[in-house]
């Protein structure tokens, strides 16, 4: 029972599609009236909300978990997130759709997804039902800062999962936390869309079997010093090669790739380092079933890059960003979509994965998950 504005929350048992607890309105549930914020002007950063999920792995096993309202973390000094950063995260959304409802777009992805980064980094996996049940926990505690429709505003949910016992030598820790917190978000380009002048990165963002194609937040702080240098030299983001043999390109520091040939064919790379996205692969679903493009997984060279015409950034916070320049050691190449706006076949992806996950176009079955 979580005490809020001076009511206490309670949840019902399972409901009959087994979908996790449901907040009980009757038992005190929670604020139907929106928080006072000014949506239309949220830019794409943290904002403290009401409730955040925690649960424990100590002994062995999970503890049945509790949404809190405490934003902080207590952990030793030497927890294995802090030494060896034994930590993993994910990343989606809650929307208002055009009929009023609260959703989240394919939960069962990133628990999946999650599933996977935890076991490459020896950690207890938080079984898939229950990450399930803390997504919809958080969303419902704090439903008042689900952004209307139409606002450009979503809630963004981030999951993450830590070492939190203490560790010298080096191993994985014994104990863990498995957190989910959420944030009012505005769109990921304030004032439109503008696409992005990428710079191929001399340095490399992930190894031959290594651990690229999870989701573990050592990836992204290795990247951090080659995105400050690449925005330092007035660039947007890296385009990251294979380190085995720098000539195939793979994705940028938070990003997969998505290309359009001149025969309207949409082409993402292939390699075993690449982070699986969930936003690419519902694109490449949208481009066959709903647009009914060819489209085709593949390695992709730089020397390439000149032919396509078309080039997008796919990923949860922007869904897809143009890419306009790319260049490689002052060799521009330039995308014939240009640099003012999105390309035909970018913006038609675009337009209908945002109409799918805002209900005005049909979903695909499992795709929404109603709150």
């Amino acid at each position: 029972m979580l005490s809020m504005d001076g009511k206490d929350f309670s949840m019902d048992e399972k409901d009959s599609a087994g979908n996790g607890k449901r907040w009980s309105a009757e038992k005190g549930g929670p604020p139907q009236e929106k928080q006072d914020i000014d949506w239309g002007s949220l830019d794409f950063r943290y904002m403290r909300t009401r409730a955040r999920y925690v649960s424990h792995f100590q002994n062995g096993a999970w503890d049945e978990g509790k949404l809190t309202e405490d934003a902080t973390v207590a952990i030793s000094e030497s927890a294995g997130v802090l030494q060896y950063a034994q930590t993993i995260f994910d990343g989606l959304k809650a929307y208002t759709t055009e009929d009023g409802r609260i959703v989240t777009f394919r939960p069962d992805q990133n628990a999946q997804r999650m599933e996977a980064s935890a076991l490459r980094l020896e950690m207890p996996v938080f079984p898939q039902e229950r990450f399930l049940s803390a997504i919809r926990q958080t969303v419902l505690a704090n439903a008042d800062y689900v952004p209307p429709y139409g606002s450009g505003a979503t809630l963004y949910l981030r999951p993450y999962l830590f070492g939190s016992s203490p560790v010298i030598g080096v191993k994985p820790a014994d104990e863990f936390q498995f957190r989910v917190f959420a944030t009012p978000v505005g769109p990921y380009f304030k004032g439109g869309v503008k696409p992005l002048t990428l710079c191929v990165s001399d340095f490399d963002r992930a190894a031959p079997r290594g651990t690229g194609h999870v989701k573990a937040g050592l990836n992204y702080a290795m990247s951090l010093h080659s995105l400050v240098t690449a925005y330092k030299a007035g660039f947007n983001e890296n385009v990251y090669l294979d380190s085995a043999t720098r000539t195939k390109v793979e994705e940028t520091g938070g990003a997969n790739f998505l290309f359009v040939t001149k025969e309207r064919k949409v082409v993402t790379p292939k390699s075993d380092t690449i982070l699986p996205s969930i936003t690419r692969r519902s694109l490449v679903y949208v481009a066959q079933e709903y647009l009914g493009l060819e489209t085709e997984e593949r390695e992709v060279r730089l020397e390439e890059l000149a032919d396509f015409m078309e080039c997008g950034l796919c990923g949860t916070a922007a869904v897809i960003s143009p890419v306009g320049k790319i260049v490689d050691h002052g060799k521009e190449i330039c995308l014939p979509s240009g640099m003012s706006a999105m390309g035909e076949i970018t913006q038609k992806l675009y337009d209908t994965l945002t109409g799918i996950q805002m209900g005005r176009i049909e979903a695909p079955e499992g795709w929404i998950y109603e709150v």
